[in-house]
Order: structure tokens, then sequence, then C-alpha cells
């Protein structure tokens, strides 16, 4: 793509540099070529340089990749664009902040400030182990809602909401809602009504009854309402059409309550993340938004000449605003196809550029309602059409189109007319027009992708295009196997394995269900209550018949080695050790191992959760299907397998669309949570919980949130724009495949579904140069965290035979908080009874549980370790840290010193006026032991190593 001349509509949009463009630029255009074009010719003008344009991508390797071609186009080396604002939404928040916004909390009336030592999470299963950790804190401290969490399934699910209304451009502040945001929590009665008329449309001209009438006839079943709820009758009413009655009676709730609610936990999250130093993409987003708005001056000082937003499908509602916040001038372009809007699961709203006209208009607007913010004209908007295809031959785009026209289910309509204004049809630039569609079918699906792949390879009918442009037979690097979920592709890899097929997956691995995961978990499980769902992963894995297995676990006749081996775990005191012991017990030193030790250590180090709340996390990660992203190295000839949201961007010469079955394509239900956000239907809860209703306490199903969920269309849209982006990935052969229920794509589509027996007698899977397995871990921008932990050698623990374990430690640590805290708690041990005696002496005020962080500068970068202090003891001139430790020795003091040496120096900074002094107090013997702490540069010392070890 970088040789050839652009086209007409590639050089107008080249060449047109300033005012408002809307570019809509179908798969295969040369968007990415056209795009640095422009950016080398902007740049290229007097008095204009690389500071002066915001180029927004949505992915770093798409940001490395522009930089790279404008470099062969322009002036410019690499050098000079290293710190050219061509970069990601999040990135550029980040920096915003970084060097401006370190106050931004504030003008929400948050006293804490954004630091130089704030992290970003990036790991997404950190994160939720850091807001588990949250609403546990805040349910305790909050009686007034605990109807409301009685009725959450897990409390957890409120960290999606938070996101979804950080996206939207919706926030809290001290007062209440940041700019009057609520409105958008209240729903829009007007645009519900219109889709609730819509709905409510008799069909067959008056014969039939509308299908919402239809839709309610299942209201009420298995349900439970409160005793105000209407009848069936009532809702469905005896003629054609529900009663018009209804919209009202079903919108009108009184959601003061869980307005406050959400409010309160928003708020107290955002606290709870600066206190805890650091900050996650959404807080990124909003903190800068909130800055650009009320910091006037700023705003004009870092506003751009020209923007360009890239994948502007992508984008949510707050981006679309950050971008009129810095656009200076209205040189704004934004770059898209609707059709390859793909992501409303990360929040991504297609009507950004679908209604690109009206919601510039509209945002502007809102922006400039109290003060301009926006200082353009919000018209005239260009359209540029890059319609020339350079990817697949013109059968499979016209294909394609049909995609979008076809139903998802036989309840789903299309809006053909809604379609065909907005269709834009593309033209081949193929050199040659040689394409296979089909479509097979087999009980057996699994074997029949495989059967297919090997009927392919080798095979002229499917030539594709080789390197010097002739036609040739293809490869097994030439197919990718591509599905709407992750479990067939995870499956077809097992079937490809015992056949040893050359075929490798790319994408998301889900990494609690792998067998490292499962067999960590088992001995946790084991360690934490001995428990049988732990013995019996155990034992199988060792290989003992089912009946043999009910035997041990009946008679508790463990193997001998494995009760030795569980007596070993039992003994060591940190979780980082236990799971190393594990993995090297069974073998486990791949790079998988190293993710999930990583992701526990890592959620460990920043929540200090225990070994109960691990299993749990663990458990919670199995059942969300979370993941992290794995590469695994299909070799330079083996076939790809990948979901259609990984191969956004890419492109193969064959593609086989695979599990193209109901339920799965597209995926049975809706959301699970509690407590949701729609347009227009505003805030809502799904279960309440009511201890008064038929005098008994109960979590009821709310009838309004039933009814109004009937009347919002099912968006069937973004699934035909999965199976769209899924063909336009092909350059020459699409295969369809399904097992014994087809779904309804695949039987609406223009193509014949034929029986297909899979014949694998023949198969010797070819030849691949496999390159190992690759983890991505993710990479955190901005200072690196430690905790006083990744300081410590865990290794002057794991020898030591007289350990008591991680369980027991636990335990006395909650008895000490507890107590302290006040709560009628009994000493069950001697080591609680040597706490209670010590903290009867005290005769000061004491802090628990406190949290701490040491911000430290290393070689110009900024780290950050932090940890939660046992205790503070506070008089008129004194402050004592106490660190309760259970061992029986006196084995881990050196490296208690180091732990304590942090706590010192926080505290330290906290109480300059007072002596400061640090111990630890051994809860066996009843013993204190002062420390004599450590200084900050040999702290920064201890970093350091920490650092060059990793």
């Amino acid at each position: 793509m970088t040789d050839y001349e652009p086209n007409d509509a590639q050089q107008e949009l080249i060449d047109n540099t300033d005012g408002l463009y809307l570019v809509d630029a179908g798969a295969g255009t040369g968007k990415t070529f056209t795009v640095t074009r422009r950016y080398a010719n902007i740049v290229s003008q007097p008095a204009t340089t690389p500071d002066d344009v915001l180029l927004v991508t949505f992915t770093n390797n798409a940001a490395a990749e522009m930089k790279e071609r404008i470099v062969r186009q322009s002036q410019y080396g690499m050098r000079d664009l290293a710190d050219a604002p061509i970069q990601t939404f999040h990135a550029l928040c980040n920096n915003l902040l970084e060097e401006h916004g370190h106050d931004a909390p504030t003008y929400l009336g948050i006293d804490d400030r954004i630091t130089d030592s704030t992290r970003i999470i990036e790991d997404d299963l950190v994160e939720e182990a850091l807001f588990g950790a949250f609403i546990d804190r805040f349910s305790d401290d909050h009686p007034e809602y605990d109807d409301i969490f009685r009725a959450l399934d897990t409390p957890t699910e409120l960290r999606s909401l938070l996101n979804q209304l950080a996206a939207k451009g919706v926030f809290p502040d001290a007062e209440g809602w940041y700019r009057d945001g609520d409105h958008h929590l209240d729903g829009d009665f007007a645009a519900f009504k219109r889709q609730f008329d819509e709905l409510n449309e008799p069909r067959n001209d008056g014969r039939k009854q509308s299908r919402l009438r239809s839709k309610l006839g299942r209201y009420g079943r298995n349900k439970t309402y409160l005793p105000d709820a209407p009848t069936k009758s009532e809702v469905r009413g005896s003629g054609k059409q529900v009663p018009d009655v209804l919209a009202r009676h079903a919108f009108e709730e009184d959601r003061s309550e869980l307005k406050e609610f959400v409010h309160d936990v928003y708020y107290a999250y955002l606290e709870f993340a600066l206190q805890r130093n650091y900050l996650t993409f959404g807080m990124l987003q909003l903190f800068a938004f909130v800055l650009l708005c009320e910091n006037h001056a700023l705003r004009d000082t870092v506003a751009f000449e020209y923007v360009m937003v890239d994948e502007f499908q992508d984008s949510s509602e707050i981006q679309f605003k950050l971008a009129l916040l810095l656009a200076g001038t209205d040189n704004l372009c934004v770059v898209g196809d609707w059709k390859q809007s793909i992501y409303s699961f990360q929040y991504a709203d297609v009507a950004n550029i679908v209604a690109f006209d009206d919601r510039l208009e509209r945002f502007a607007a809102e922006l400039n309602d109290d003060h301009e913010r926006v200082g353009f004209p919000t018209q005239p908007v260009t359209t540029i059409e890059l319609v020339e295809n350079y990817r697949s031959t013109q059968e499979l785009l016209d294909f394609s189109e049909h995609s979008l026209r076809v139903p998802a289910t036989n309840r789903d309509t299309v809006d053909h007319e809604a379609l065909e204004e907005r269709l834009v049809s593309l033209n081949a630039n193929a050199t040659h027009e040689n394409t296979t569609i089909e479509a097979i079918r087999s009980d057996a699906e699994d074997e029949a992708v495989l059967a297919k792949v090997h009927e392919i390879v080798g095979n002229e009918e499917y030539a594709v295009e080789g390197d010097d442009g002739d036609l040739r037979a293809p490869d097994y690097g030439d197919i990718a196997v591509v599905t709407r979920t992750r479990d067939f592709g995870r499956e077809l890899l097992d079937t490809a394995d015992e056949y040893g097929f050359p075929m490798a997956y790319e994408g998301g691995i889900e990494l609690f269900r792998t067998d490292h995961a499962k067999l960590l978990l088992a001995w946790l499980r084991i360690l934490e209550t001995d428990a049988e769902r732990g013995w019996a992963v155990v034992l199988e894995r060792a290989g003992y018949t089912l009946d043999e297995i009910d035997t041990i676990l009946e008679t508790d006749a463990y193997p001998e080695e494995m009760a030795a081996f569980r007596a070993t775990l039992k003994s060591m005191a940190t979780l980082g050790g236990i799971a190393r012991r594990v993995f090297t017990r069974y073998g486990y030193d791949d790079p998988t191992a190293d993710v999930v030790l990583d992701t526990i250590q890592g959620v460990h180090d920043e929540t200090l959760q225990t070994r109960g709340d691990l299993i749990r996390f663990i458990e919670r990660g199995i059942e969300a299907g979370s993941t992290h992203d794995v590469h695994a190295g299909a070799g330079t000839n083996a076939v790809t397998v990948q979901t259609i949201h990984a191969t956004k961007g890419l492109e193969y010469p064959i593609v086989i669309l695979a599990n193209m079955n109901s339920g799965r394509f597209p995926p049975h239900g809706g959301t699970s949570a509690t407590i949701t956000y729609d347009d227009p239907i505003g805030l809502r809860q799904r279960k309440v919980f009511s201890e008064k209703a038929h005098g008994m306490a109960h979590v009821y199903d709310n009838w309004h949130t039933d009814i109004l969920r009937k009347c919002l269309p099912r968006n069937y849209d973004e699934e035909r724009r999965l199976l769209y982006v899924a063909i336009t990935r092909a350059e020459s052969h699409v295969v369809f495949s399904a097992g014994d229920d087809p779904n309804t794509f695949i039987e609406e589509l223009p193509v014949d579904l034929t029986e297909f027996t899979p014949d694998l007698s023949e198969t010797d899977g070819g030849e691949s140069e496999q390159t190992p397995l690759h983890v991505e871990m993710a990479v955190q921008d901005g200072p690196r965290s430690h905790t006083p932990h990744t300081l410590m050698r865990d290794t002057v623990f794991e020898d030591v035979e007289d350990g008591r374990g991680t369980a027991f430690g636990t335990r006395v640590h909650e008895f000490a908080e507890a107590y302290a805290r006040g709560d009628d708690v009994t000493p069950r041990t001697d080591d609680e009874t040597h706490v209670k005696q010590f903290l009867d002496g005290l005769d000061g005020d004491v802090l628990i549980e406190e949290d701490a962080y040491l911000p430290l500068s290393i070689n110009d970068e900024q780290v950050t370790i932090s940890g939660v202090i046992d205790l503070i003891h506070i008089t008129d001139n004194r402050v004592e840290i106490v660190d309760y430790k259970t061992d029986l020795g006196r084995h881990g003091e050196p490296e208690y010193r180091k732990q304590l040496s942090v706590y010192y120096h926080v505290v330290a900074d906290a109480y300059p006026d007072h002596d400061v002094s640090a111990s630890i107090f051994y809860t066996a013997t009843g013993e204190q032991q002062d420390v004599d702490p450590l200084s900050l540069e040999a702290l920064r010392q201890l970093v350091a190593g920490a650092d060059s070890a990793v």
C-alpha cells in the first residue's frame, strides 16, 4: 500500500487539510495510507510542526505504525516524532494530567491530587481485585445501602456500570453530578415513547397483535414481583396492542435512592483510587475531560491547530467531546467505518460516526452552555467516501454487503431503509477474481473444519495470490479460522493437537481456565479448608479413577506424598512461594505459568488479599472467562485461530467462519447485571430487596425494568457488523461451517449449506516451524509500583519447617483488627491472647490497617511503594508503628526490616513533630522487637535491584 499513487478520493482527503471532514473509509480502502499522507502534507506547510497536529489512534501498535509511515512520507525522522502527539486517547490524557492536571480531582470536590507517582492500572484482573477490596469496604461503611447490596448478585458488577457511565461522560462531584450529568440517568421518556409506539403497532394491517404485546406474553413467567406489580392482563390489555398508559406507568419509578447509591459508590471509588495512588483508563479520560472543561486558560494553551481521529467508529461519547475540547480550530477530521463498529462492550458508540453532524452540533452546544469551549462553527461538514478496496475480490465485497441485510434470528427485523441510506458499496482493485464462497454442516464440526483445511491446502481451486502477483495453491498459513466466541476455537485447537494439525490460537487466553491455574486453585482450596473440590482435582490429575477418588475422600487416606506436599505448602508464609512450589512440582515453567504467577502476585501486592480472597478471585476469573493476550506462535506455515474481534484490521487469503450455530452467533442471553444503564430508559434496577412484602424478606424482580427492557430493541446490528468484519478479512475465499443447529445468518445468506462428512484418515498435519508460546503481559504506563513484599526475599521463609502458614496468620491479624476496633471478640489461641494483652496496654490513639504510600525518585523515574500498616499507636509526642508476625522464629527479621522501613518513612513524613519508631510484635511469644529502619537511599537501592531482577 505504500508504493501506489493515491486514488481520487484519497487525494482529495490528502490535499484538503482545513475544515471539518467526515471520512467514510470502508474495509481495505487504504485508510492508514491516506491518513499518514494527509498528516505529512499538513506538517509540510510553513510554520506547522508535529506539535501542532493531534493524531489519535486506538492502539499503541497503530500509533507506532503511523509514525513509521509518516517518517517515510515526510521530512521528519523517528526521533522528531518520538514525542509527537500521535497516540491513543489514554496516552494523551495521561500526558495531559502528568503535565497539567495534578489538581484535576479538586474540580469534583476531591481533596486528593494526582501525583508524579500515580500509576495506571492496565490489567483488568488487578483492577477487578482492587475494586473488590473497595466495594467490600464501602458496603461495610454504608449500612444505609444494605438493601441494595442484598439485591446485587455480585457487588463487583458495579465496576462495569461505573466504566459505562465514565465513557458516557457522566461523573459525580461532591455536590451531586458534574455538569448535571444525572439527566442521563433519568432517561428520556419522549425517546422511549417513540420506541414503545413503534413496537406497539399492530401487524398485518391490524389483524395481528403488536410485537410488544407478543413479547409481554412472557410477563411474570418465573418472576416474583412486589404486591404493587400490575397483573399480566393489566399489562397486555385485551386488544391487539398493550394499553398506551403502560409506557408512562412502567417508565415512572422513584429512582432517587438508586441514583444516590450509584453516586456515592462512584465518588467513593474515585477517592479510593486516588488514595491508593492509581488511576484506570476510564479515570484518565474523566479527569482530563474535567480539567479541560474547567481550566479555560489551559485549554487554550494545549489546543491543537489540527485534530485527526482514526477508527472513529470505536470512539466513546467522552472521547468525541475530548476531541472537541482539544481542537483549537475547525480543522477536525474523523475517519472510520460504521460497518466495522464492533466494540460496544468497550463502550464504543456507533452513533458518533453514524450521526456525526448531529452529535457535533449537540455536543458543542452542551460544552458551550456556560462558557465558550468550542470556538469554531460546526458547519459545514464535508464527507469523503473511500470506496476502492485493495484487499478483497468484488464477489466477496458484494457478498459482504448481504451480511448487513440479513436477520440475526427469526425474530429479528432489519431496517432496510436506514441501512440503504448510509451503505456505500466498495469497488475491488483486485488483480484476480478467484473467489470461493461456500458453507458446510457437520455434526462433528471441529473435525469438519480440520478436514476442510486439509482439502484446501495445496488445492488449486482455492488458489491465492502469491508475492509475485501470480496465483498459487494455498498453504496452512494462508488460512484463518475465526469465531464469534472463544470457546469453539479452544476446542478446535485441542482437536488439532490430536491430529497433529499445525494450528495456533491468536488472541485472549482465559488465564484462569488453564491447567496451571486450576491446579493452583485446587491446592489453595486444600490449604484453606481441605476442600474435597481441591483434592478431587489433584487426585484426578495424578491418574486416580473416580471410584478411587471417592474412596480416598471418604476415608481421608490421602497418598503419603501428597499429604507431605500439603504439609510443605502449609508451612510456607507467602502466596508467591506457594504458587512457585506448585508449578515446580508439576513442571510448569512455561510463559503461561509466569503470567498466572505474575497476575496473582500483582493482585496480592496491590490488594494484600488473603488466601481465601485469592481463591474467590480465581473462581470469579474462571466464571467470567477473564482473558490475557496470548500469541501462540503460529509459525511460518500454520492455521491461525481467532475471534472476530481479534481479527479487526487483519487480512487473510482464506477465512473459515466457524461455529455458525444458534446460540453461538449471536450468543444467547443479555446482561445479567442487577443495576443497568440503557438509553433511553436510564438507570434501572432489575431486582430489589424487601423484608416487608408478603411478610418475608426476599429479593424480588422489578416489574418496571422487566417491561421497559422488553421495549428496547435487541441490538443485532452489531452482530451483523461482526459478520461483515469477518467476511471482509478474506482476500479470496470464505467458508462457513456449522454444526447440528445452523444459525439464522447462515440460513439467510445467499450461499448453499451442504452436508460435509469429515475424513481425517489421510492427514499428516503438514510441517510447521513453530515458535514458542508467548503471553503478553500488560506494561504499565507511568510510574512503577512496588509493595514491601516485592523487596523481600521469599526464599528465607520457604525452608522453615515449623511455620504455621498464611491461614493461621490471617486469623490472628483479623482478630487483632477486630479487637482494636472494639468488636466483641474473644481470644481463641495464645497468639490472640498476647495480642489482646498488648493492645490493652496501649494508652494513646490507635490507627488500624492504615494504607501507606512512599513515592521515591530513582534514576529520574518515579516509583511508589505501597502497603498496609497493621497498627499505628499515637501519643502526644510519639508514634509507634507495629507489625504483627506469627513466626515461631526470628528468621524473617532482615526481610521484615525492609517492610517496616517503608512504613517508618511514610509515618515520619506524616508526623514530623513526633518521635517515630517501628517494631515487630511476635504474637507467639508476646515479645516486641524494635527495628532500626533503613535510610531512603538504601530503599532506593533495594527498589533498583528489584527492578533490574525483573
